[in-house]
């Protein structure tokens, strides 16, 4: 459907038959409605400016220009609202609506004769102290719906978690969230598709079960959550540019989400692979900080016997070091790497570009590998405006990412991995890179302005076309945003093999799971450990089981975490990872969606894959056990999934094999810390 724009009443509407903008050009106010009834009301935009907040309602003129688009999105219209704030200031609303889509963009851009400086800039500001508040989400009449707010972490470290926040309530979360309905789904999902200079902070309050009655969207959040202990970076300049914002009203808050993940990878594409599926190992729940030539060698040696009974992707394993990988000499690393390419596989190591351990008072005493004594650590440390150096986080201290050194180090550290033929590489502790400070660049203001440089610079290092092969990169610790620069991303913080890890990674899943194919190609459930953690105790075999169903569910790399010289990690693994109906599931490189999204900071307990081939429909369910002392007796309604109540479905459990048949619901009477997977298709 066509474009359309009208102007009556100083009210200026766009629509494309899906949705309409209207801008109030008497007020400066703007609303975005939906012809499925969802709403977002009393719209500004505003800024700081010294110790003033400026707003779209005090522009002294209005007046607009409406322009056609084409690009990515397809065909479109963009709405530019001028507002006049004296002689020298213009704020400028930039709404842009497509053909045939139901969401659309907002971003605000200032501009003056003269320099302004600001790191607080507010595309969406919505503010109603009455009952009916700022947000509409469809089929929100009923007082039964119960409506939910999602809190999105800015990283995935210090074992934060995603939570569904039940209104009334407060939240902050970053570079996205969604406003849904528990029972129908409904949904509005707001966000930032742009990642150059802003981290995007997302405010709502809520004092009514049915009604926000602010919403915020901004650049410039820096605190807690974002690991800054300073303010965000200020961008100066005859020009500023907010980030743009993403609003979109949606039948399931869980498409939504994926369509927001895509939405950013039409503005960034991810980063290509066209590789197989990480299936291996990696050393850090192994064996942590005893890393040796041994234990990484013998897990090479098992990993070759799974391999050989199915547990690869196209024949594809890695064996990768991690943290401690130069308790190995070089002549030792060189015979590691030979041993498993002799065993047909891949090795992969591990590196922290932007974190320095070790004390700031020492730094200068340490010179920077690959700089040819030109730089110290010293100079390389991150610090404030004040020439302070920036506390220590996660108990390193933060590195500029844009130092000439840095960069320096980075292109040997990375050389050298090359040269000792690793084809994979795990970044971690990268919030660090995103630190507020002064950095040495004269035209980086941001630390996701530095992150970007620094980033940039590694993947331009690391290009098969520049180094002749695939290079897998993967970030550990690390924002959610920007997302361009990594195959994979771990999902959630250090995850071992217990139950209550299990049901952290998980949350991570239930809230997070859009990320896998959108933002970046895998999702990372970490390290599976199916038997024992380096310095945990050992699991019960449901445990273990379950620390590997989640994983399987989860996007996803297969990378085993247990020290293989132990006899029971290597019962489980021959007895676990050569199970062929399980490896075709890890090895569809799909997520699975989580089935209820009111769970609060725990995890969903029943996540399902609808596998709709042309040969036949297949659904796969799995079903968790959280509780470690207590049995469960779990009851699954599949027409939450979608599916008929009136169909009946062979119903097979892929670890017992047990068959039987169901109809209308799934029912699993399982045993403290167990789960299963359930394979269902047409008798």
């Amino acid at each position: 459907m066509a474009i359309t724009s009208v102007e009556q009443d100083h009210t200026l509407t766009v629509s494309n038959g899906i949705m309409s903008i209207q801008c109030d050009l008497a007020s400066g106010t703007a609303r975005f409605l939906w012809q499925d009834t969802a709403a977002v009301q009393n719209a500004v935009s505003r800024i700081s400016l010294g110790d003033r907040m400026l707003t779209t309602l005090e522009g002294q003129n209005r007046s607009y220009q409406i322009n056609e688009v084409e690009n990515s999105f397809g065909k479109g219209m963009e709405l530019r609202v001028l507002h006049q704030m004296n002689d020298q200031l213009e704020l400028v609303q930039i709404f842009t609506v497509y053909e045939g889509l139901n969401y659309c963009f907002l971003q605000l851009k200032a501009q003056s004769q003269t320099i302004i400086s600001t790191n607080y800039i507010a595309p969406v500001y919505c503010m109603d102290e009455g009952n009916a508040g700022v947000l509409k989400v469809k089929g929100g009449d009923s007082a039964q719906e119960e409506l939910l707010a999602l809190l999105v972490p800015f990283d995935n470290d210090k074992w934060v978690r995603y939570e569904s926040v039940k209104m009334p309530g407060r939240l902050e979360s970053y570079e996205v969230t969604a406003v849904y309905h528990h029972s129908s789904r409904h949904g509005l999902v707001f966000g930032s598709v742009t990642h150059d200079t802003w981290k995007t902070g997302i405010q709502l309050e809520s004092a009514a079960d049915q009604a926000v009655q602010r919403l915020e969207i901004y650049g410039g959040a820096a605190g807690e959550y974002t690991r800054d202990t300073i303010a965000h970076g200020s961008i100066s300049g005859t020009e500023v540019v907010s980030p743009a914002v993403f609003i979109g009203s949606f039948d399931d808050y869980r498409e939504g989400l994926k369509t927001f993940g895509e939405a950013n990878a039409r503005i960034e594409p991810p980063l290509e692979w066209e590789g197989t599926i990480p299936f291996g190992w990696n050393s850090w729940s192994a064996v942590g900080g005893e890393l040796s030539f041994d234990s990484y060698t013998q897990a090479s040696d098992l990993i070759k016997e799974m391999q050989e009974k199915g547990f690869h992707d196209h024949g594809v394993v890695y064996l990768n070091f991690d943290s401690f990988w130069t308790n190995l000499t070089k002549e030792e690393r060189r015979l590691a790497v030979a041993h498993v390419h002799n065993n047909g596989q891949k090795a992969g190591t591990y590196w922290t570009p932007f974190a320095y351990w070790g004390k700031s008072e020492e730094a200068a005493e340490r010179t920077v590998e690959g700089t040819n004594g030109l730089y110290t650590y010293d100079d390389l440390l991150l610090r404030d405006g004040e020439g302070r150096v920036l506390p220590d986080l996660d108990g390193g201290l933060a590195i500029d990412p844009t130092h000439p050194g840095n960069l320096m180090r980075t292109e040997w550290m990375l050389q050298q991995f090359v040269e000792e033929g690793f084809e994979y590489v795990k970044l971690d502790f990268m919030a660090h890179g995103t630190l507020e400070g002064k950095h040495h660049h004269p035209e980086v203001d941001t630390g996701i302005q530095a992150y970007n440089l620094g980033m940039k610079h590694i993947c331009s290092l690391l290009d098969p076309a520049r180094i002749g092969r695939r290079f897998f990169i993967h970030l550990s610790i690390a924002p959610l945003f920007p997302h361009p620069y990594a195959h994979s991303r771990r999902i959630s913080c250090d995850a071992f093999g217990e139950l209550k890890d299990t049901e952290y990674m998980l949350n991570s899943l239930t809230y997070g799971w859009w990320i896998n194919n959108t933002l970046y190609r895998f999702n990372d459930p970490d390290h599976t450990v199916l038997y024992k953690s380096y310095n945990h105790e050992p699991t019960t075999e449901h445990e273990g089981r379950s620390r590997l169903n989640a994983s399987i569910i989860a996007g996803t790399l297969m990378l085993m975490g247990d020290d293989f010289r132990m006899e029971e990690a290597r019962k489980r693994a021959r007895a676990w990872l050569t199970q062929p109906a399980l490896m075709d599931i890890a090895r569809k490189g799909e997520t699975f969606l989580p089935l209820e999204g009111n769970t609060g900071q725990q995890a969903a307990d029943v996540f399902y894959l609808l596998d709709r081939s042309p040969l036949q429909e297949v659904i796969y369910v799995a079903i968790f056990n959280y509780d470690k002392e207590q049995a469960a007796d779990k009851f699954v309604d599949l027409t939450r999934m979608g599916l008929s109540a009136e169909t009946e479905w062979r119903c097979e459990e892929l670890w017992s094999q047990e068959v039987k048949q169901v109809k209308g619901d799934l029912q699993a009477a399982l045993a403290p810390a167990e789960s299963v997977m359930l394979k269902l298709t047409r008798p």
